[in-house]
């Protein structure tokens, strides 16, 4: 029996996956049968989501830590991190013109004629309340060092384990234990991660019965132009934008990483959260063969800076809004309103329903007349923020392979075997041993004490 057969064989999660499918079915069930009790059972969803989300503060730690710690050069921390925002916001800058294409070629809102709905106003006052982009830079750096990993902030994980790896790689050969106990520490936190995976059923039941319960079909089949038009945008940024940069970039087939993500797009869709994918995209990027500097860098600052499904939304609500209202925007104002909008949802992003409170908050800056527009897509706004998560995953991935290509810190040959389905993803530890004695022009081997003429070089 090969190892490949033997691997499958031990995979038992395919039934966890079957059982989010069944879940998703019920919860629709149950939602539109008993609107009230599907509404109530909202904390469901919401704690399996926070228990995922009580992880991805260690596992950006250990990552981050085990990566920059086993580099000989530090220069290619800041390189990686250079192009990484680099690349997000160029991205962002090409969903922005799709976007704005589209939505004036479909004017999905023409002909409606709505008045104001006067629901605005409490979403634009969340965008005020999460502060402009001199308070999120603030809040990278947290109030201690250990906070950093209670405080559920993204960013301020990665600014500890970015000074906590660097500091590690300079100590030289000293560090090497600090290494091993962290590699220790990542197999016990994905470990956790697998266990919490199990109760993604239940997370799913409850935050789909909610949504539907809550929305009903009424506002998805009256709106259904705008949710179609969005959804096949997005598609078309995925399989058409990224898609061909992957091939050209990297020789790999976007439709090949989409199905090696398959469950990871499951979680997301069935969960409406697109942080419950994220400790699995971490340790699905290494198993790739891209190294763990690269991936604890890019997924991250991805996961703030990747705005890729957003720019697209925000274009599209924002000229919808305005010609159901009967008060089109010029094309001027138009890019002026979404390139606000692009920069606020920075200090948005940790705010429940961001994308309502950017665009509410964009429209109060720019045209306020429009403000009580942003009540005609709440109904179907958890539907287009799957679409937005999904969107961002997907061009977290790409650009994982994409910088891991430039930088030479992937393993292509590893990659194609891995996306071929030659060397399957240990879905039991989501932790690759082979990692930890990879070496190369890049890498020191963490098990062992560093040599001499490595440290002198630090």
């Amino acid at each position: 029996m090969s190892d490949t057969t033997a691997a499958r064989k031990r995979d038992h999660t395919h039934w966890l996956y079957i059982a989010v499918i069944i879940a998703v079915v019920a919860g629709v069930v149950v939602g539109r049968v008993a609107p009230e009790f599907g509404q109530s059972l909202a904390p469901l969803g919401t704690v399996f989501v926070n228990l995922i989300k009580m992880m991805i503060a260690p596992v950006i730690f250990c990552t981050i830590v085990l990566g920059i710690g086993s580099v000989r050069a530090a220069a290619t921390v800041g390189k990686v991190g250079g192009l990484a925002i680099g690349y997000f916001l160029a991205m962002s800058t090409v969903a922005l013109g799709i976007g704005l294409v589209v939505g004036n070629l479909i004017d999905p809102g023409e002909g409606l004629n709505v008045g104001a709905t006067g629901a605005g106003a409490k979403y634009a006052d969340q965008a005020h309340s999460a502060g402009g982009t001199w308070d999120f830079i603030q809040n990278i750096v947290p109030t201690t060092l250990v906070s950093s990993l209670t405080a559920g902030s993204v960013l301020q994980a990665l600014f500890v384990a970015l000074l906590v790896g660097f500091a590690v790689q300079a100590m030289g050969a000293a560090g090497a234990p600090i290494l091993r106990a962290v590699s220790l520490g990542q197999k016990l936190v994905f470990r956790i991660l697998s266990m919490i995976l199990w109760l993604a059923p239940i997370g799913a039941f409850g935050a789909i019965a909610n949504v539907v319960g809550r929305t009903g079909w009424s506002a998805v089949v009256q709106l259904a132009t705008l949710m179609i038009a969005f959804y096949l945008t997005c598609l078309v940024f995925v399989f058409g934008v990224l898609g061909v940069i992957l091939r050209m970039v990297s020789g790999v087939s976007i439709l090949k990483l989409c199905r090696y993500l398959s469950r990871e797009y499951l979680l997301i869709v069935a969960t409406s959260s697109s942080e419950s994918a994220l400790p699995r995209l971490i340790a699905k990027m290494e198993h790739a063969g891209v190294e763990r500097t690269t991936v604890g860098v890019v997924v991250p600052t991805g996961y703030s800076f990747n705005l890729d499904g957003t720019a697209i939304y925000l274009t599209m609500a924002s000229i919808f809004i305005a010609d159901a209202m009967g008060k089109p925007l010029e094309l001027g104002e138009q890019f002026g309103l979404l390139l606000f909008m692009i920069i606020a949802s920075k200090g948005a992003a940790g705010v429940t329903g961001a994308g309502l409170a950017t665009l509410a908050g964009g429209l109060q800056s720019h045209r306020p007349d429009l403000l009580d527009g942003v009540g005609l897509i709440v109904g179907i706004d958890r539907f287009m923020s799957e679409a937005r998560a999904l969107t961002n995953f997907s061009g977290n991935a790409v650009a994982t392979l994409l910088i891991g290509t430039w930088t030479k810190t992937v393993d292509a040959d590893r990659t194609r075997r891995v996306l071929d389905r030659e060397l399957p993803f240990d879905e039991e530890t989501m932790v690759d041993d082979h990692l930890d004695n990879h070496v190369d022009d890049h890498r020191v081997d963490i098990t062992k004490p560093v040599p001499a003429q490595v440290v002198d070089a630090q």
